[in-house]
């Protein structure tokens, strides 16, 4: 034994041709996956110094005793780590970089067996060695920028002048995770086989590099050595993939384009230098405001995973399920069920509905054999899933129905009670439902134990979010079962409470009751779009109600309205209801706030309607000028102070859950952290005097709870700085 520490281990090995090398194993006691925690990078610096005292070695091997390679650094560290600010980061990450360079200097042949996950400083350990060899099911990459970060511990220096500087900035810039014959094909590793293969093809390697088959020496060279690229290259290679990536990107993403910075700032230089520019601009990205959500926004999920990974393992297996009510949304569904491997019936009462179904999930389908996700034979097997059905004839066998029929509440408990009398006794009943309480839909259930709302958001194989809804009645064993068949349908299912909207359209309505106000007082619906897509929103809320549909949008406010009177009935007529009551649906009959044309694609896109802007005139009571901060106060204050209310009440239980369902839901700009965090980011006292001061003007919806506003007298937040939440 050359060294043994907590996570990592170093023993003595003999190669087939009698080579005394060193294996170097990461195994982290106590834990299913190996992460760079700042305790495993100390070790790491240890074993490196046991390896350099060893006089008799002629190699190395870098392996893992896990099912994963290293999944990366521990994010769980990284806002501490972030607090102590811009030089003690530059700091870290030379140090970290002085402990790879002595893995690359060694003064015998290294490499490194990969035999699955490799993301982040994991496959920055990976670039250290010489030569890589990687299972046929491993994956590695270099995710950082997707945390507002870069690659801070030699992968922007590395990675160009193993794989070439076009390569590496796609790489490094999308975040990619690449699988092993990706890896291969650019030269990212030097062999893949199989798991078992692994350890005999890197011990295979080093002979062969000890023997002067493999050069070894000249691998190090070209690392550590400037990029092999003239200015005009550099230019070619650069300066286009900046303006490229900046737009795919867009404002609020820094890190994608300052990666490509210290790549081409590191270029000319020599290995020392190419890290110090590396080292330095990581610091300066960590301390962004995009850095710290992001990185919150990646612990907030792992809480969410958590949470229905607990249930997930308390429920019984869900093998058959169905829906009720075809047509598109049900057609979405069960296209969803069936890609993931859950067989589903599809019933509904008329032949061209259940047509419609099975036409949305070809549609979905056969896109996924055009993007060369599926072969034709795979959509076929796929679609043997999904079988329809007009009677309920093999209802029996079934362990969970979503019953997707219209918004409406009789119908729906018309088909509820039918289906409860046809299925097993055991079977969990949910309803796809955006706003009707799941008490009011159990009232007539002989189990309502058995029943609970599981609502999916549209289009459903592209929004991650699921809403599972919790009656009063409600059992712990229907919520399991139905958060573990919405995790194998490949989605992220948030349990929260039953109310008039539940979490996410309860809190989506204030926000468009913001809006309504905005228009009222003669704000242009165009601006205030352009401005909340500027903030971050992927569209604006006069485009977003289009989408939603206007009928959607009354029928949900009457909702909210009934449950909430005090600030969220009004009186009058809004914007929103005078283009419902002028047949103005948006994009379901091409007229709302837009009008809507046929791209080239066959895409709905939005034009300037002026028979829009006439409809609108008839609510407008004064004309007041807005700046664009007036209007994102106006917007955010409702939606903000409705997630508190629902945090509160206990609608959802932690602040993570309730930021991650309005990122997932509705689109909340990922790099503001939710809403929660957002008013952390802006100091809940001065939240508290903003939202006062509209309050003044605009009534309930703009007014802080009493427990907020004893927050703000306390000085507290959400969230506290390691990324707990504070409140519950």
């Amino acid at each position: 034994m050359i060294y043994q520490g907590n996570a990592i281990t170093v023993t003595r090995r003999d190669t087939p041709s009698g080579n005394n090398i060193a294996m170097l194993t990461f195994d982290l006691k106590d834990e299913s996956v190996n992460k760079l925690s700042s305790a495993v990078v100390a070790e790491l610096s240890e074993a490196v110094k046991a390896i350099q005292a060893e006089n008799s070695l002629k190699g190395l091997l870098i392996a893992s005793g896990k099912d994963v390679f290293i999944v990366g650094a521990d994010i769980t560290e990284f806002h501490t780590l972030f607090d102590k600010g811009e030089a003690y980061l530059e700091e870290m990450n030379l140090k970290v970089h002085d402990i790879f360079n002595a893995i690359e200097d060694l003064p015998f042949p290294t490499v490194t067996a990969i035999n699955g996950l490799a993301l982040g400083g994991g496959c920055e350990v990976l670039l250290t060695t010489d030569f890589r060899v990687m299972g046929d099911k491993a994956k590695i990459g270099l995710p950082e920028t997707k945390l507002g970060i870069l690659p801070g511990w030699g992968g922007c220096v590395r990675l160009p002048r193993i794989i070439g500087a076009d390569n590496a900035i796609e790489w490094i810039a999308g975040g990619t995770e690449n699988r092993a014959d990706a890896a291969l094909k650019v030269g990212a590793v030097d062999a893949v086989v199989t798991a078992e293969q692994l350890e005999e093809a890197a011990l295979d390697i080093l002979d062969r590099a000890n023997a002067g088959e493999l050069d070894y020496q000249a691998r190090r060279a070209e690392k550590t050595s400037p990029l092999k690229l003239n200015p005009i290259e550099q230019m070619m290679a650069f300066e286009t993939a900046k303006g490229y990536v900046a737009g795919k990107a867009g404002p609020h993403y820094p890190a994608p384009v300052e990666a490509i910075k210290v790549i081409q700032k590191g270029a000319g230089e020599e290995r020392g230098r190419a890290q110090a520019i590396e080292a330095k601009a990581f610091a300066k990205l960590a301390l962004s405001s995009v850095a710290f959500n992001l990185v919150g926004l990646f612990l907030n999920d792992q809480v969410v995973k958590k949470k229905a990974s607990k249930y997930e393992k308390q429920a019984q297996p869900v093998k058959q399920t169905a829906v009720l009510g075809a047509g598109i949304m049900g057609g979405g569904i069960a296209y969803q069920s069936a890609s993931k491997g859950t067989p589903i019936l599809m019933k509904d009462i008329k032949d061209d509905a259940i047509e419609l179904g099975l036409k949305e999930a070809r549609k979905l389908f056969a896109k996924q054999v055009e993007r060369k996700k599926l072969t034709t034979e795979q959509m076929a097997e796929k679609l043997t899933n999904i079988r329809p059905t007009l009677s309920y004839g093999d209802f029996g066998n079934v362990d969970l129905v979503v019953e997707a029929v219209v918004e409406n509440p009789k119908v729906k408990d018309a088909v509820l009670t039918e289906v409860e009398g046809m299925v097993g006794e055991n079977t969990i009943l949910t309803s796809n439902t955006s706003t009707i309480s799941i008490n009011r839909l159990a009232q007539n259930l002989k189990r309502p134990e058995n029943f609970c709302g599981m609502h999916f958001f549209n289009p459903v194989h592209r929004m991650p979010l699921v809403e599972v809804i919790r009656g009063e009645k409600t059992s712990d064993a229907a919520v399991a079962a139905t958060v573990a068949y919405a995790r194998a349908m490949g989605k992220t299912p948030i349990v929260v409470n039953d109310c008039p909207g539940f979490l996410v359209n309860r809190v989506l309505f204030p926000y468009f009751g913001g809006f309504s106000f905005l228009v009222e007082q003669g704000a242009d619906f165009q601006h205030v779009d352009k401005v909340m897509e500027k903030f971050g929103w992927p569209m604006g809320p006069a485009y977003l109600l289009d989408v939603v549909g206007l009928d959607t949008a009354v029928h949900a406010n009457e909702v909210m309205a009934e449950g909430f009177p005090d600030r969220m009935a009004r009186d009058g007529k809004t914007a929103i209801q005078v283009m419902y009551d002028n047949d103005r649906l948006g994009q379901k009959n091409d007229k709302g706030f837009y009008a809507y044309e046929e791209d080239k694609k066959g895409k709905p896109k939005k034009v300037t309607d002026e028979a829009a802007y006439a409809l609108v005139k008839e609510v407008v009571k004064e004309h007041k000028e807005f700046s664009d901060e007036d209007i994102i106060a106006r917007m955010m204050v409702p939606l903000c102070l409705e997630t508190v209310r629902c945090l509160e009440d206990g609608i959802v239980a932690t602040p993570a859950e309730a930021d991650m369902a309005l990122i997932y839901g509705i689109g909340f700009p990922p790099f503001r952290g939710g809403a929660l965090r957002y008013i952390d980011a802006m100091g809940v006292a001065e939240f508290v005097k903003l939202a006062e001061g509209l309050a003044d003007e605009l009534g309930a919806l703009y007014a802080p709870t009493d427990k907020l506003r004893q927050m703000a007298q306390n000085n507290e937040q959400f969230y506290s700085s390691d990324n707990s939440a504070t409140q519950a």
